[in-house]
C-alpha cells in the first residue's frame, strides 16, 4: 500500500511537472547519412531508460533466442543481438504506452554486414505494432525515425527485429517521447508561425508625412501563398458551377486522367491532346497551377492497350516518343511532372529496359524541360508503415539513383507523397515527412484522400490535411477528391450540386484558418499611424480609411516566405 501511494504521489508530481513546463518542442530533425558514431538520443531517451546504454544492461534485456552483448568501440558503448534465428531475437525495453498519446520514435541501428532492413515494433497484448524502419548498413550507423499511438493503454516490449537472421544487430541512442494531443496541436502552430505566416507592419501617414492614428486597416487576402488543390477530370469543362466552386478555393490542380499515355494516344502514333489542352488553358485562365500527372505509369495494367504487342525495340521508340511529345508540348506551363508514377511499386518498364529504365526517362524529361521540377510519386511512404516496398529508407534509395543524373545541371527532384490512407498514424506521417526533408528537397502530398467510414472520414481527412500543411517542408498538397457524376475514385468534397460534404465542410474551414476564401483582417492605426498583423503568406489587397479626413487609399502587396523581418509599408491616406 505504501508503495502504491509512493507511486501515485510520483505520477501525481511528474503531471503536475508537466502542466506548469512548456510544451515540449517536437524535434523535425532526421539524419539520412550512416555515421561514424551515432547522434545523441533525441529528447534524451524520453521514456526510455539507459537511451545512450552509458549504463550497460540497465533497462535492456534479451527477447527470444538472441545473444546479446553490451560493448564499447572507440569510446561508444551499444547493445548487439547476435545468434539470431528468428526475425524477432532480439534486444528489448519494456515500456508503458497511454492511450490518447502521440509517440515519435527514433533510433541508430547498424548490422554486421553487408546492409539489411531493420524494424523497430512494439508488441503489446500478442499485437506487433510497426514503428518504422530503415535500411541498415555495417561498418556505420543510421538513423530509423518513426512513430505510434496505441488503442488501449499498458506495457508492451520494444524490439528491433530483421528477416535477415545471419545479421546482428547493434543498437544506440534510442528515443520514445510522448506527446498530448495539445502538444502535438502547439507543434503545427509553432510551424506555422515560422514557416507559413509572416508580419506585416504599416503605417499610415498624412499628405505632409504626418501619423494618421485610427485609420481603419482592411486587409483582404486574393489567393493563398501555400499552393493547395483538389485534382479534377474533364467533366469540369462547360460545368461552370463545378468552376465556380473549385476557382473559389484551390490554387492548384492535377488532372486525374486526361494527360496520362492511354488518354492522349488510345491508338498507336494518333495523339489527342485536345481535352488536355482545353483543361490547361481553362486552369491558366483562372491562375490555377498544374501538376503534370504523369508522363509514364509503371504499373503494367495501366499501359495502352497497343503497347502490350510491341517488340523491346517499338516499344522504346514509342517510350521515347512519347516522353518527348508530352513534355514539349507543355514544357513550362506546370509545377512539376510526376515521371515515373508509382516506380516503387511496379517495374514495367524495368522488366522491359533493365534497372536503369526509369532513370532514363527521368534524365530525358529533365534535358527537354530542364526548369521543371520532375518528382517520384508514390504511394503508402507516409500512409503504411508495415508497406516494405515503399519506406522512407526504400524511396530515399531510388531518389539517390535520380539525383545522380546530370544533364543542362542538376536535375531539380521533388517528393510526391500520394498520401491515400485509411486510417492514418500521424506520428508515424511525421516523422516520415522528417526523413525526407532531410534531403532538402520540396515534398508535396500529391493525391490526399481517405477511405473510411462516413462517422470518422472527415476528422481523419482534416487531421492529415492539418499534418501536412505544418510540416516545414510540405511545399503543397493536392487532394484526390475532383467530383465525378459516375463515383468519385475514394471520396468527394462536394455532391452533384457543388454542396459541401463533411469533407468539403472540412476543406472550407481549413481554407478560412489559413486565410483563404478571401479572408479577412481589420484594426486601427495606433497613436503613431502604425499597425501590424501576422499573416498567411499569400496576395492581399490593403484599405485604408479615415473617417475624419473623408479619405482612403488601396494599394495591393504580396507577402512571402522571404519576408521575416519587413520594415515598415509606408501609405499616404
Amino acid at each position: 500500500m505504501k508503495l502504491l501511494l509512493l507511486l501515485l504521489l510520483a505520477f501525481f508530481c511528474l503531471s503536475l511537472s508537466r502542466c506548469e513546463e512548456k510544451y515540449v518542442p517536437y524535434d523535425y530533425s532526421a539524419t539520412i547519412e550512416c555515421l561514424g558514431n551515432p547522434n545523441k538520443p533525441q529528447y534524451n531517451g524520453g521514456i526510455i531508460v539507459n537511451p545512450d546504454l552509458q549504463n550497460g544492461s540497465q533497462g535492456w534485456s534479451q527477447l527470444g533466442n538472441a545473444k546479446v552483448d553490451f560493448t564499447e568501440f572507440g569510446g561508444n558503448k551499444f547493445v548487439i543481438a547476435r545468434g539470431r534465428n528468428r526475425s524477432y531475437d532480439s534486444v528489448s525495453q519494456k515500456v508503458y504506452l497511454e492511450k490518447g498519446l502521440l509517440y515519435t520514435f527514433s533510433a541508430w541501428l547498424q548490422v554486421s554486414q553487408g546492409n539489411a532492413p531493420v524494424r523497430a515494433v512494439f508488441k503489446k497484448n500478442g499485437e506487433y505494432k510497426l514503428a518504422g524502419s530503415v535500411i541498415a548498413e555495417s561498418k556505420c550507423w543510421s538513423m530509423l525515425k518513426g512513430g505510434l499511438t496505441v488503442d488501449e493503454s499498458g506495457p508492451a516490449d520494444l524490439l528491433f527485429e530483421s528477416e535477415d537472421t545471419s545479421a546482428e544487430i547493434w543498437v544506440d541512442s534510442v528515443s520514445l517521447q510522448p506527446f498530448t494531443q495539445e502538444e502535438w496541436n502547439s507543434h503545427h502552430e509553432q510551424s506555422i508561425n515560422m514557416k507559413r505566416k509572416g508580419a506585416v507592419k504599416i503605417r499610415a501617414v498624412n499628405s505632409a508625412g504626418e501619423p494618421v492614428p485610427n485609420a481603419t486597416i482592411s486587409i483582404l487576402q486574393n489567393k493563398l501563398g501555400f499552393p493547395f488543390g483538389c485534382a479534377v477530370e474533364s467533366n469540369i469543362l462547360g460545368n461552370q458551377a463545378y468552376q465556380d466552386w473549385f476557382t473559389k478555393r484551390f490554387t492548384v490542380t492535377t488532372f486525374g486522367n486526361e494527360m496520362k499515355w492511354y488518354s492522349t494516344e488510345v491508338v498507336r502514333g494518333k495523339e489527342d491532346y485536345s481535352t488536355a489542352d482545353a483543361m490547361v488553358k481553362l486552369f491558366q485562365q483562372h491562375g490555377i497551377a498544374i501538376r503534370g500527372h504523369n508522363i509514364i505509369w509503371d504499373n503494367p495494367i495501366y499501359q495502352p492497350s497497343w503497347v502490350k504487342a510491341l517488340s523491346v525495340s517499338d516499344l522504346y521508340n514509342a517510350v521515347k516518343r512519347r516522353v518527348f511529345s508530352v513534355v514539349t508540348r507543355y514544357k513550362g506551363q506546370l509545377a512539376g511532372w510526376d515521371v515515373v508514377n508509382e516506380n516503387l511499386h511496379f517495374s514495367f518498364l524495368e522488366s522491359k529496359f533493365g534497372p536503369k529504365a526509369s532513370y532514363n526517362v527521368f534524365a530525358q524529361a529533365h534535358a527537354l524541360d530542364p526548369t521543371t521540377t520532375v518528382f517520384m510519386n508514390e504511394y503508402n511512404t507516409l500512409e503504411q508503415p508495415g508497406d516494405p516496398v515503399a519506406t522512407p529508407a526504400r524511396y530515399l534509395q531510388k531518389l539517390r539513383e535520380l539525383q545522380s543524373i546530370h544533364v543542362a545541371g542538376n536535375i531539380p527532384l521533388g517528393i510526391g507523397l500520394q498520401s491515400h490512407f485509411s486510417t492514418p498514424n500521424i506520428p508515424y506521417m511525421r516523422s516520415a515527412l522528417d526523413t525526407l526533408a532531410a534531403t532538402g528537397l520540396p515534398n508535396w502530398l500529391a493525391e490526399v484522400d481517405v477511405a473510411a467510414p462516413p462517422n470518422v472520414q472527415a476528422n481523419y481527412f482534416e487531421q492529415i490535411l492539418r499534418e501536412g500543411h505544418a510540416h516545414p517542408q510540405v511545399k503543397g498538397m493536392v487532394t484526390w477528391a475532383g467530383y465525378n457524376p459516375k463515383g468519385c475514385y475514394r471520396m468527394c468534397l462536394t455532391d452533384g450540386n457543388f454542396r459541401n460534404l463533411p469533407t468539403g465542410d472540412v476543406v472550407d474551414k481549413l481554407l478560412r484558418e489559413w486565410g483563404g476564401l478571401s479572408g479577412q483582417t481589420t484594426g486601427l492605426t495606433d497613436a503613431d499611424g502604425f499597425f501590424e498583423a501576422s499573416l498567411f503568406h499569400g496576395d492581399y489587397n490593403l484599405d485604408i480609411s479615415h473617417p475624419l479626413t473623408n479619405s482612403t487609399a488601396s494599394h495591393s502587396f504580396k507577402l512571402t516566405s522571404e519576408d521575416s523581418n519587413p520594415s515598415p509599408s509606408v501609405f499616404r491616406v
